[in-house]
């Protein structure tokens, strides 16, 4: 009589594996900075054996871009529910201070790894290709209230906002923030 074996208990499927490894280099990248980003720290920050990391990202390089990458579909869906909530006719400038302010307060924090992330492109070609979709879909975003040049020059400016507003000691005064978006929107406006 043979006996049969009972079958090994199946793995347990990790479907959000991937995307945790990539928040995790988000987090990372948070409290060490990219240079300090290694497959090591990340799986410890995901709680994922470290062969998980190298299984799904072979480089760093493929690492920060996920991350990038994750940190982008964030911020895009953040805008998306921001743009969903604007009323027809609202104050454009006004709107845009308000988002401005609230990366600058509530989510510093964020902006300043997703600042960090992007930056990181400079130096690292595999990146600039999301950082690239990143500011299209800003300045579609934005054109999409105004027309594809105004949208373009609306997007950089809020990015600069963000960027000076994370290394400034102090957060730039709402009038200073809406004065520029005012001036970009009506242009020859005295303010």
């Amino acid at each position: 009589m043979s006996t049969t074996q009972p079958a090994p208990p199946a793995r347990r499927k990790d479907p959000d594996r991937r995307e945790r490894i990539a928040r995790a280099a988000i987090e990372v990248v948070a409290e060490r900075g990219v240079e300090k980003l290694t497959h090591r720290s990340v799986a410890a920050a995901a709680g994922v054996p470290l062969g998980s990391t190298t299984y799904y990202f072979a480089t760093l390089d493929d690492l920060l871009a996920s991350a990038l990458r994750q940190a982008a579909e964030d911020d895009v869906e953040h805008m998306r529910r921001w743009a969903d909530e604007l009323e027809p006719g609202c104050d454009l400038a006004e709107a845009l201070t308000d988002l401005v302010l609230h990366y600058l307060g509530d989510a510093r924090a964020q902006t300043a790894v997703e600042h960090q992330l992007y930056i990181a492109a400079l130096h690292k070609p595999a990146l600039r290709q999301v950082s690239q979709e990143w500011d299209t879909w800003l300045a579609e975003l934005f054109a999409s209230y105004t027309d594809e040049t105004t949208g373009r020059a609306l997007s950089v400016l809020f990015c600069g906002w963000q960027l000076q507003g994370i290394v400034r000691e102090s957060v730039p005064s709402r009038d200073e923030i809406e004065t520029t978006f005012r001036r970009m929107l009506e242009p020859g406006a005295k303010t």
